[in-house]
């Protein structure tokens, strides 16, 4: 136990992948059904592994910890730089915990390449994993491109017609900002040297650089520029986003929940993680500009959801809107902003990720998500329905549900800082009650006027095991939400209290309730 505690962040990181190449070597099966247990034995390991984790994790210090670091490239202070605080436990749980819910709602989705579909699935949890626990920018780098590698091809193989342009797409977007991070990260490591006398890449040697900065295009607002594009993509941001739609209408059903359910935190992640501790008047400049953005995002997200024909797509642009609340918390810039994006990352996990499982049962079944195609699905599949309507009514953010804790705090902590962008934000609540309800019942109730919806089977006991932890999930962290701030409320408040981020805020607070007033 010494040792797995000393090398526990190395092995929960890089196991998914250590066993899915195990998995290439089992025999072939014509359903690949031992594949298919195997990758959801080793997910199960995975997510034990993190069990363990937060069980060790002392969620009242702020302080990284389970710390490994190796020399990676001395040459240029590269190193194997791993740990874990208040800011990236709950992400990495997620991701543990979500997996294998995947891959056993998958068993009946994947017919063709079974053995490859399995491997991509675990080896892109190795990439997830590994982003959220990386100390040096780096390697974080690193693990944010290799991420793109398994979802290019989950989408370009096993995706939809339009599966190529989606996937393409998907690469392109993320793959022309983070050229711009990459360059920013050699910049910092250049400046390290000039600065201290080597070259180092550790992100807390990286917070203590200084940077000049104090205008738009000051040399700290350069560099939190091409950061921040990298993670607006990837959020993704109005108007950044239309790679999102396409990919996740044309991803598999894994895909997409894997995509709405961890890449998109990526983006929340990183702003956390890295620009904003390291730009903190880049920030503050660029501060109301976010807002803005954010609180565009909502509701254009949810205006164009409304319009969806097409259940996928739907649910794809409301990911758009509720991304946008993560953005406008996090650039609140106090804990009541901040805490409420990092519940709400993990609410859009649970709740967007049952969604696009529950729209991949029916198209099982139907192989359509045209809403005009159903109508009266209630009658022939009831527990489907409650399923469906706890998961829409935790999207909706009904009191009582997941959703409501992180959008509250978040529009709390938007109304310190900028009330005009947290009434904006305010009406993307009442947009989203309307475009889900709205679906829910064109899909669920009235008459049976499609006679192939007469004969659906309804949740079967895999299924049900499938939606059952997101279900408990919606709505134990709707009652219980102190269950989960405990081990974060630490590294918040060390996060904006950082010397260097407090400074510049409080120097800056009057010019900045003058420009953001503008927006």
């Amino acid at each position: 136990m010494v040792w797995l505690d000393s090398r526990l962040l190395t092995v929960l990181t890089f196991f998914p992948a250590f066993w899915a190449v195990l998995g290439l070597f089992l025999p072939k099966q014509k359903e690949g059904v031992a594949i298919k247990l195997w990758a959801l034995l080793g997910s199960l390991i995975t997510f034990a592994f993190s069990v363990v984790l937060y069980g060790k994790f002392d969620g009242q210090s702020s302080s990284l910890q389970f710390v490994e670091k190796v020399q990676w490239i001395p040459s240029l202070g590269v190193s194997y730089h791993l740990g874990v605080d208040g800011l990236s436990i709950w992400l990495v749980m997620l991701t543990t915990f979500l997996m294998p819910i995947v891959i056993l709602g998958s068993f009946s989705a994947v017919e063709e390449k079974v053995r490859e579909f399995f491997f991509l699935l675990l080896a892109l949890e190795s990439g997830m994993v590994g982003a959220f626990l990386a100390m040096d920018a780096f390697l974080f780098y690193v693990f944010w491109e290799f991420m793109l590698i398994p979802m290019y091809f989950l989408i370009g193989v096993w995706g939809g017609k339009d599966r190529i342009y989606a996937s393409m797409k998907f690469f392109i977007y993320t793959m022309v900002g983070s050229l711009l991070m990459l360059v920013a990260i050699f910049y910092l490591m250049h400046q390290h040297h000039v600065q201290l006398g080597t070259y180092s890449a550790a992100i807390e040697d990286l917070y203590r650089l200084k940077i000049a900065g104090g205008g738009w295009l000051s040399t700290q607002s350069l560099l939190f520029l091409a950061f921040a594009l990298a993670f607006a993509i990837k959020v993704p941001l109005f108007p950044l986003h239309t790679w999102l739609p396409d990919a996740h209408v044309q991803a598999p059903t894994a895909g997409s929940v894997v995509l709405a359910g961890v890449l998109l935190k990526m983006g929340g992640y990183g702003f956390l993680r890295l620009a904003f501790p390291l730009f903190p008047q880049a920030v503050i400049q660029y501060q109301g500009v976010f807002l803005a953005l954010g609180a565009i995002a909502i509701v254009y997200g949810a205006w164009i959801a409304m319009i969806q024909p097409d259940i996928k797509k739907l649910v794809a642009y409301s990911s758009v809107s509720h991304m946008g609340y993560v953005v406008i918390g996090l650039f609140s810039l106090n804990t009541l902003g901040v805490t409420g994006s990092i519940y709400q990352m993990l609410n859009h996990g649970v709740s967007t990720g049952a969604l696009f499982l529950l729209v991949g049962m029916i198209y099982e079944r139907r192989h359509t998500r045209e809403i005009a195609e159903f109508g009266g699905i209630a009658r022939v599949m009831p527990l489907f329905t409650v399923a469906f309507m706890i998961i829409t009514l935790s999207s909706i953010a009904l009191p009582g549900t997941n959703g409501f804790v992180g959008e509250f705090l978040i529009l709390l902590g938007t109304w310190k800082t900028n009330k005009i962008a947290a009434v904006v934000a305010g009406t993307g609540v009442i947009f989203g009650a309307v475009y889900m309800l709205w679906m829910f019942q064109r899909v669920m109730f009235g008459e049976i006027k499609n006679k192939e919806n007469e004969k659906l089977q309804d949740l079967s006991f895999r299924e049900a095991l499938v939606l059952m932890p997101l279900i408990f999930m919606a709505i134990w962290m709707g009652v219980k939400p102190n269950l989960f701030f405990h081990k974060m409320n630490a590294s918040v408040a060390a996060f904006l209290d950082r010397a260097e981020f407090k400074t510049v805020v409080e120097k800056s607070a009057h010019s900045t309730v003058d420009r953001i007033g503008k927006f």
